[in-house]
């Protein structure tokens, strides 16, 4: 007669919480089955985890354990504030990095700071000096040409996508950005433009269903802010903006994406040449910028 299987270890969820104000320690009781050895026969095995309140989404646990969420490092706080300094031009191009000096008016070691410089120099917003050092860049003209141009693919292709797989309610939220927009042109509040600009566009090509493609996009974020920086801070530009976004709206709405596609081309590549004639007439100042 062939021998009997040991049966499976079964588990018996025995889950106490103890809750204090600073955290929450979830002690884990289980009982092993016959399928152990003899030694730890139907003893009982505890597995605590020490967790933040905030990183508790459940109660449920599992036989493996758990990690907590890890914080955001120094270095990238470091490294999100000196970067949108940067792009909003609190920097100007040209400003010399120095680790040390950072690392002092942030009350912190220069570690994290050196870190977050590398981070600046790997994205482009930082040139390494001859001498040592990093240097916020300088502003490009062939470089915001190219921008524009990978901007009218990216986004263009988007607003195409955005025509065929839109519903109907998603485009309420668009029609609000513009009337936003308006308001604020209309009163001459010129510096909330580009943020609601930018807010329409997350919008229209968040519509395309395409993660991928939104995530290429957003890679250029940073450039594509500054640049519209430029333009709308010009009230005849503003006015041409919005109607184009109302003339975008329009053809989304009847499904017409090669003229939705079109459009988007044609409303980014004036913008291109608008910031390019501005520079050329000396109109914008190009240490506010980086690219």
């Amino acid at each position: 007669m062939p021998p009997k299987k040991a049966s499976r270890p079964s588990w018996k969820k025995e889950d106490q919480y103890i809750k204090s104000d600073k955290e929450t320690t979830i002690t884990r009781y289980f009982a092993t089955g016959s399928a152990c050895s003899a030694a730890d026969d139907y003893r009982k095995r505890s597995l605590t985890v020490v967790m933040k309140k905030q990183d508790i989404h459940s109660k449920i646990l599992y036989p493996f354990p758990m990690r907590s969420i890890k914080r955001e490092s120094l270095s990238n706080q470091v490294f999100k504030q000196i970067k949108e300094m940067i792009v909003r031009g609190e920097i100007p191009a040209g400003k010399r990095m120095i680790e040390s000096k950072i690392a002092e008016s942030m009350g912190i070691s220069r570690t994290p700071v050196r870190e977050a410089v590398h981070k600046l120099e790997a994205e482009g917003l930082l040139n390494s000096l001859p001498k040592g050092g990093y240097a916020v860049r300088g502003l490009d003209i062939s470089d915001i040409e190219e921008t524009f141009e990978i901007r009218s693919i990216l986004e263009s292709f988007a607003s195409y996508l955005a025509a065929h797989r839109h519903s109907n309610k998603e485009i309420v939220p668009l029609e609000e950005k513009i009337e936003e927009f308006q308001r604020y042109l209309d009163n001459h509040n010129l510096k909330e433009l580009a943020r609601i600009n930018t807010e329409f566009h997350d919008l229209l090509y968040a519509l395309s269903r395409s993660s991928r493609l939104v995530k290429m996009i957003h890679n250029l974020r940073d450039e594509i802010y500054f640049l519209r920086k430029i333009i709308l801070r010009s009230v005849d530009m503003a006015r041409l903006s919005n109607k184009d976004h109302r003339g975008i709206i329009k053809a989304i709405k009847k499904r017409e994406a090669k003229k939705v596609e079109r459009l988007v081309r044609d409303h980014i590549l004036r913008g291109k040449e608008f910031v390019i004639n501005e520079i050329k007439k000396g109109n914008t100042d190009v240490n506010q910028y980086y690219v």
